[in-house]
């Protein structure tokens, strides 16, 4: 009996080794690499910024700067209220002693500076296919802002979503950090809105339906879903039939919010519209031309 046990003992000191090795957080560039992310271009960053949709989640609440971003929006999701942090340039409450390598990791790998996992609510199972050329620009010019002072207040998690380093499983199973290889058959303004809508702009984390895990489910991907705080339902992307959006509608909906039945996108999606509108149309068109090549799927069940 006591070797039956000491066998049982063995066995889950080892599983328990295993799980934390395989859970240690695996940073997408190392320390070599650092002086590479640096030296960007903080107007080409302003229109990752806006693409990136940042200031919908990070700007400070009750104010209407979007640019001050000190953080502290609660956002609602079925694992309990996420805070968005200060990413604003102050030294001690935000940012401002990041180098641009801790923003790559950040966004790439879901990894502090601390080395500490992230929350998949930073949505970087899409940012982790960003170019390193536009990281760097994004640092750039997330340090040409003001800074804000003060924190937000933490995360509001029940237990066991407290735990970190479960983050770190999930991330085997679900985060994909192949880059976008660019498709030669196809035209360079498909290409660009790939990027955009794949990666930048992570459209499908708030359009797709998802498994048990609250992972984008490869099968429902961008065919709608219910809105991560639990507010209505994303529509399909890419419906089926009649439902579908020409370019030009998409074109105008990103510009003005104005669907094609003459109404106005609401909720997170006008935040959204915000800042498609300030970038390039050629970029909004990418996106659209993109988006109407995407393979019809019926509507995931709201």
């Amino acid at each position: 009996m006591r070797a039956w046990i000491g066998l049982g003992l063995s066995l889950a000191i080892a599983g328990a080794a295993g799980a934390w090795i395989l859970s240690a957080p695996r940073p997408a560039f190392s320390e070599d690499q650092a002086a590479s992310l640096e030296g960007g271009d903080p107007a080409r960053g302003r229109l990752v910024f806006a693409a990136g949709d940042c200031a919908s989640c990070h700007a400070s609440p009750g104010q209407a700067d979007r640019l001050r971003l000190g953080g502290g929006q609660a956002l609602a999701s079925p694992f309990g209220t996420f805070r968005p942090p200060n990413i604003s340039p102050d030294p001690v409450d935000g940012i401002g002693r990041w180098r641009g390598i801790d923003l790559a990791n950040a966004l790439l790998s879901g990894v502090s500076p601390g080395g500490q996992h992230y929350y998949p609510a930073l949505p970087y199972p899409s940012y982790a296919r960003m170019d390193a050329a536009d990281l760097r620009d994004l640092m750039a010019y997330l340090r040409s802002l003001p800074a804000v002072s003060g924190r937000p207040p933490p995360h509001d998690l029940p237990f066991p979503f407290t735990i970190r380093r479960g983050i770190g499983l999930w991330k085997r199973l679900f985060l994909d950090r192949a880059p976008i290889v660019p498709d030669p058959s196809r035209s360079e303004a498909w290409n660009r809105g790939r990027y955009l809508v794949e990666a930048v702009a992570h459209c499908a984390e708030c359009h797709s339906g998802r498994n048990l895990a609250y992972a984008v489910k490869a099968s429902r991907k961008f065919a709608g879903g219910p809105n991560p705080e639990g507010i209505g339902f994303a529509p399909n992307l890419a419906p089926e039939g009649r439902g579908r959006y020409s370019e030009d509608e998409l074109v105008r909906l990103l510009t003005t919010g104005e669907t094609r039945a003459f109404r106005f996108v609401g909720a997170t999606m006008a935040d959204v519209v915000t800042n498609t509108a300030t970038l390039p149309e050629s970029d909004r068109r990418a996106i659209a031309i993109y988006v109407t090549s995407l393979p019809p799927r019926p509507t995931a069940t709201p």
